[in-house]
């Protein structure tokens, strides 16, 4: 792709084949004078961003041992499951503990899981209504000396009272050995024969292919289904699938695209029912770390379409810098626009589109293994015509970022950002004076639009109180005829 091969220094073409994987990517820097005087302009530029960096960390849990990009996924409504390479899985919530609410991380017992075990992925979701329950999927490989046999666990508990209880279902597994090495565990809802929805598990693998998983309601278990009946868009894939999305949206269709590790990044428009309606891919030079599917209203797209949304993929990978595909629906992959300086931290192993600042325009979060976490924001130009994504602030940790979640974890209706890094998880949280005052800002020109709202409507009822005074005044009075 010329307009993102342009955006690419030397210096990262001659250290691509450094590189080797995605989940432990580490770029070696040259060590050049050039690179200590953009250090020490950086360190100003960090001062200016860190005036707007929005949050502040309220706990840290260290665990026994490293996780990967595949390592974290949210359970329930506030809890966290958090996997590492030995096998390891702990739990991390807030509870109330002596009249506070502290967090608590808890390893939990998944059973089928050996000790010589290393987890690969994990992903948990809530079925589908009517049913009830929570499902969690784990990959891991089992080493047994001479061979490594890779599995999969679905864990579900049928008992009614259960279907949302943690330990339980860490009992009740599904053990299902594969024919091929895991990487991302993804869920997603698809539609059904009759109607409903229904949540479904997709493992990609080193057979370059996608595995689908569906519930076989009347066995009570999960069973493994060609998975061009429900995605056929997923079908003969250029390479194995490193990060893979899944985005609804109206119409009854959905946008789907997904990161390959020679590079290329494909994108369909399907019909929920099965029926593709098309389709494109994009080489880029390094395996594709993530992509997301994202909904973002941009000024450019507003005036030249009134309220319609557009929908922009974020393309992250190991050595170019971060793309947004924007407007994905109408345009396929031929509008890039490139976050400058995403590729100055090394590689780019996790991503996440939010809105941080509650003015309605998502925000970009991007983690690296340089261990920098870094927010662009998108800045229409003058003309209104096109515009780029601006870094706004970035913070350091003391190790690589492999993912990053964005939940209400405490239950109060703020959300925290739980950041994973190699060495635990950072649990980070909205500076509570600077959202107060948002809050106090919102309410108070609430209670002015309503008040200005309450005087229009006073002034328009005695309007027109004062045009119908007139009116009974000058109507003829009826008069007894003389004989």
């Amino acid at each position: 792709m010329i307009l993102v091969h342009n955006c690419i220094s030397v210096r990262k073409k001659e250290r691509r084949e450094q590189v080797s994987r995605v989940t432990c990517s580490h770029i070696v820097r040259e060590k050049k004078v050039s690179a200590l005087i953009w250090y020490l302009t950086d360190i100003r530029s960090c001062r200016m961003h860190r005036e707007s960096y929005p949050f502040v960390e309220d706990s840290f849990s260290r665990f026994p041992s490293q996780s990967n990009i595949y390592g974290l996924c949210q359970a329930g409504e506030q809890e966290l499951l958090a996997a590492t390479l030995k096998g390891k899985v702990v739990c991390f919530r807030y509870q109330e503990l002596q009249q506070k609410i502290r967090p608590v991380a808890k390893e939990v017992q998944f059973t089928y899981i050996p000790v010589d075990a290393e987890i690969v992925s994990i992903d948990a979701f809530n079925k589908s209504p009517p049913k009830r329950g929570l499902v969690v999927g784990i990959t891991f490989v089992k080493d047994s000396g001479d061979k490594a046999t890779p599995f999969l666990n679905i864990y579900c508990d049928y008992e009614p009272g259960s279907e949302f209880n943690l330990e339980s279902i860490a009992q009740s597994c599904l053990n299902l050995e594969l024919q091929f090495t895991p990487f991302q565990l993804y869920h997603t809802e698809v539609q059904c024969d009759d109607g409903g929805r229904e949540t479904v598990f997709l493992l990609s693998g080193h057979d370059q292919r996608i595995h689908l998983y569906k519930e076989n309601a009347s066995l009570h278990q999960f069973e493994e289904q060609p998975v061009e009946r429900l995605f056929p868009e997923l079908q003969q894939l250029p390479s194995n699938v490193l990060w893979l999305d899944v985005l609804s949206i109206a119409g009854g269709r959905r946008l789907s695209a997904f990161g390959c590790q020679n590079g290329c990044v494909g994108l369909a428009l399907v019909d929920q029912t099965g029926a593709g309606e098309g389709g494109q891919t994009q080489t880029h030079d390094s395996c594709s770390a993530s992509s997301h599917d994202f909904s973002c209203t941009i000024p450019p797209l507003v005036s030249r379409r009134g309220e319609t949304i557009g929908y922009n993929l974020l393309v992250t990978s190991t050595i170019e810098m971060a793309v947004v595909y924007r407007d994905v629906q109408e345009r396929g992959l031929s509008h890039p626009v490139c976050l400058l300086e995403s590729d100055q931290w090394d590689a780019v192993l996790c991503a996440l589109v939010i809105d941080l600042d509650f003015d309605g325009q998502k925000e970009v979060l991007l983690g690296t293994y340089g261990q920098e976490l870094l927010c662009y924001k998108f800045q229409p130009s003058e003309s209104g015509r096109d515009g780029q994504f601006q870094l706004q602030w970035r913070r350091s940790f003391k190790s690589p970022l492999l993912s990053i979640i964005y939940l209400d974890l405490t239950g109060d209706g703020l959300r925290e950002l739980a950041v994973l890094t190699l060495k635990g998880l950072h649990i980070l949280q909205h500076t509570l004076t600077s959202t107060a005052d948002l809050v106090l800002e919102r309410l108070a020109q609430r209670v002015s639009a309503l008040t200005v709202g309450s005087e229009l409507e006073s002034a328009k009822a005695q309007d027109t109180k004062e045009q119908d005074t007139p009116t009974k005044k000058e109507e003829p009075t009826a008069h007894t005829p003389s004989n």
